[in-house]
């Protein structure tokens, strides 16, 4: 413990005990291992370890090239981001303790040469499988092979590693789905993960994409499916391993750091609140009394170093005679335990703080209805989408311009489809594993490595969150609020005038339907 002197209010020098990190300590002086870089919560991870873990030796990044960009290029770009700033101004030589490995998940051996791989085996003490395909939509072959097989390799790697110390897994609270109730253990697979890889490995595109939605069975894509089945080969392949399984949730923009409300995606319900910001969603099939079990994401990423902390302390294979036969320990990482939201209070607090910074690129006036009734959402899409869709691309045509609403809502109803399937479920999640975790921690951790979703403010945080996804994914800087409010005033004054000229042309047109019968 470090000593600190304070003085009492006589003037007298008193001795007190300060808490140190303990996560630091952990860290202090390690070489990491993380896949999934790039993504969303591996930017964050990156960022809270070289920031807050200051003494970690080096980060080896796995990475492969993309888009006709190079690996160096991808981090470049990735570590001019804004996300940084705090952390080039309080650890500015942090670029040093990056190593980039050229690697694949998808290929055997994870793409990673010789020279690399056996400096990871020599030096590589805490492992972080975070890379996967988060496409719902993907072939299952690819999913397959980058979900499933690309972990078996992993652990393949993390095997040989003479230091390992901690291996965290992060799956999903949703790869078990087809349950109504999901504890922090593993269940089994009626068709085992080997098999399946044998299966992509050996059968052509076609038949596969075609057999596809049998072999899914009640699991919803086939990302859900592959990380049930990337759980299947944890559980098989990791005895006498340290090795942890985080499932998260539905993750979402930060809550206190590096930056309040930062995410650069629009999965899941922040496409929703994109969509319905600048006026092109404004129906979706949801039960507005369900829970929307969301997580913010540097909350995720505190849970999951915290996990590698406790497995690199207490797993009996990294102490003398100690026997090495337990099973990894999973964590449902979850809010609708502790501090549960429904759907329509989601939507609330960003229609209310939507309205307060609405977007300059708004296109019409904000109106969303949420409806469980799937004749309902129907009948809203072809009224409040595909007709109008229809008629600004039909005047469009006319005028010689580019036709878009067409196209673009047939993939916002293709996105609503998959975001459909969480938005009218409800699940009962143990999370047990995971509160144990957070009161295990010192107290300086605990401040540190938050990750106590009990204590979040939804209202709070909804005020940054909604405020990031106007900065960081729509890149309008608040400065425009004023000119985006004077906009919005002007959009909801036409949507009502269009929609009296509607409702009055439909009168007309049932008045004269009734005079023709009658």
């Amino acid at each position: 413990m470090a000593l600190s002197e304070q003085t009492d209010v006589k003037g007298l020098k008193i001795e007190e005990k300060m808490e140190e990190s303990q996560i630091q300590k952990a860290f202090a002086g390690s070489t990491i291992l993380l896949t999934g870089g790039t993504g969303f919560l591996g930017k964050l991870l990156v960022e809270k370890l070289l920031r807050s873990c200051p003494d970690v030796k080096k980060i080896y990044l796995l990475t492969r090239p993309k888009k006709n960009k190079d690996i160096i290029k991808r981090l470049q770009e990735q570590f001019d981001d804004c996300l940084y700033d705090k952390l080039r101004k309080e650890r500015p030589d942090f670029i040093q303790k990056i190593q980039v490995v050229d690697g694949d998940v998808s290929k055997i051996g994870l793409g990673i040469n010789d020279e690399d791989r056996k400096n990871i085996i020599n030096e590589v003490e805490y492992i972080f499988h975070g890379a996967a395909t988060v496409r719902f939509d993907e072939a299952l072959k690819t999913a397959v092979l980058i979900n499933v097989r690309g972990t078996r390799e992993m652990l393949v790697l993390a095997r040989a590693c003479t230091k390992l110390r901690a291996l965290v897994h992060i799956s999903t609270a949703y790869s078990n789905c087809p349950l109504k109730e999901i504890d922090e253990k593993f269940y089994e697979s009626p068709l085992s993960a080997e098999k399946m890889i044998d299966l992509v490995e050996s059968m052509d595109d076609k038949t596969l994409n075609t057999i596809t939605p049998g072999i899914l069975g009640e699991f919803p894509n086939t990302y859900a499916y592959t990380k049930f089945l990337a759980e299947d080969i944890v559980q098989k392949n990791s005895y006498g391993l340290p090795v942890a399984v985080n499932r998260p949730s539905i993750v979402v923009g930060t809550a206190k750091e590096p930056l309040l409300g930062w995410i650069d995606n629009v999965y899941g319900p922040t496409g929703v609140v994109v969509g319905a910001g600048v006026g092109l969603i404004h129906t979706l099939n949801c039960d507005p009394k369900a829970v929307a079990d969301l997580v913010p994401g540097d909350y995720v990423v505190n849970s999951v170093i915290a996990a590698a902390w406790k497995m690199a302390r207490d797993h009996p294979g990294n102490h003398e005679e100690a026997p090495m036969d337990q099973l990894p320990v999973i964590y449902n990482y979850v809010s609708s335990e502790q501090k549960p939201l429904t759907w329509e209070m989601f939507m609330k607090y960003n229609e209310l703080y939507g309205i307060e910074t609405p977007p300059l690129q708004a296109v019409w006036a904000y109106l969303l209805i949420l409806t469980p009734n799937i004749f309902f959402y129907k009948f809203c899409c072809l009224l409040m989408h595909w007709f109008p869709a229809y008629v600004v691309d039909g005047v469009c045509f006319l005028i010689g311009k580019k036709l878009m609403l067409r196209k673009a809502y047939t993939k916002i109803e293709k996105f609503s489809a998959v975001i459909g399937y969480f938005a009218l479920r409800q699940w009962k999640f143990h999370n047990n594993n995971t509160q144990g975790l957070f009161k295990e921690m010192c107290g300086v951790d605990r401040e540190m490595f938050d990750f106590d979703i009990g204590s979040l403010d939804w209202n709070e945080y909804h005020k940054s969150y909604v405020t990031g996804v106007r900065q960081y994914l729509l890149k309008d800087p608040l400065e425009t609020i004023p000119q985006a409010k004077k906009k919005f005033m002007r959009l909801k004054f036409l949507h009502y005038v269009c929609t009296v000229i509607f409702f009055f042309l439909l009168y007309k047109f049932f008045s004269f339907i009734f005079r023709v019968i009658v």
